[in-house]
């Protein structure tokens, strides 16, 4: 047991030593990224402010990802209620295909989506890598929606229509209400994926690249790393945070239903 918490223990610094690196270069004075440090500064910070191309960039990929959470969030409540209400033919075969991209390495789905693209003869550009990420965003939605609509008791429901309630109101009334956190959490899951991904993005985008390409393309120059040193330090915080907030409402949701079963976090 011991020496399972040791090798826990360095894996785990193994793993996350990269991420606590960040902020030390990002905050370091000298523009080569290596120890010993110099000086604290906050230079590489301010110097984002005027790399214009990276603004682009980066109202390019909120953009994306805004409506790839929003595409997959909506497809994943539609596949996480039909999966908990009803029982079809080919449920399982059905589902197992639509959270295919799980499990599928995300270059063997961004050149099998360029190779269609190119075939039917289409141009890539920020469509093109909003259909990617609402691709792999949406077996994520599915998998936390589908415990939120599982949690719920169908006799809720039930008792709407007794007293009048149509379908839709009672979707709208009782369902919506009750899985919201569900639904915030599928959101906030999705729009930091889209925000992330790179592999994808970097196949299908065109003349506006998305933030993770725009950073790609920077390491090229030297002078501009502390710079995305400092830019990739904003972003891993971000991320925290927004997973932070999506594991809340998870389990805010999960709580409200008494069916917590662990998360994320």
């Amino acid at each position: 047991m011991k020496t399972l918490k040791v090798y826990a223990i360095f894996y785990l610094i193994f793993l996350y030593a990269p991420i606590f690196l960040l902020p030390l270069f990002a905050f370091n004075s000298s523009t080569i990224i290596a120890f010993p440090l110099e000086s604290f500064t906050t230079e590489w910070f301010t110097q984002l402010l005027t790399l214009s191309e990276m603004h682009g960039a980066l109202l390019n990929s909120l953009k994306i990802a805004v409506i790839s959470a929003l595409l997959a969030t909506t497809l994943g409540i539609f596949a996480a209620m039909a999966v908990s209400r009803y029982s079809f033919p080919g449920q399982k075969g059905i589902m197992g295909f639509i959270m295919l991209p799980l499990v599928l390495p995300e270059i063997i789905v961004a050149v099998s989506l360029l190779i269609v693209i190119l075939r039917i003869g289409l141009d890539t550009g920020a469509w093109s890598v909003i259909a990617g990420h609402t691709l792999i965003c949406t077996p994520f939605a599915i998998a936390i929606l589908q415990s939120a609509f599982a949690a719920l008791d169908p006799a809720l429901e039930e008792a709407a229509y007794d007293l009048g309630e149509t379908p839709v109101s009672t979707f709208r009334l009782v369902t919506l209400p009750l899985v919201m956190p569900g639904i915030i959490s599928a959101l906030l899951i999705s729009f930091t994926i889209s925000m992330d991904e790179f592999i994808i993005a970097f196949f299908l985008t065109g003349a506006d690249p998305t933030l993770p390409v725009y950073l790609f393309s920077m390491l090229r120059f030297p002078k501009l790393l502390p710079a995305v040193m400092a830019l990739g330090t904003i972003l891993v915080v971000l991320s925290i945070l927004l997973i932070t907030i999506a594991e809340y409402f998870r389990r805010r949701g999960a709580k409200r239903t008494g069916n917590d079963t662990g998360g994320f976090l």
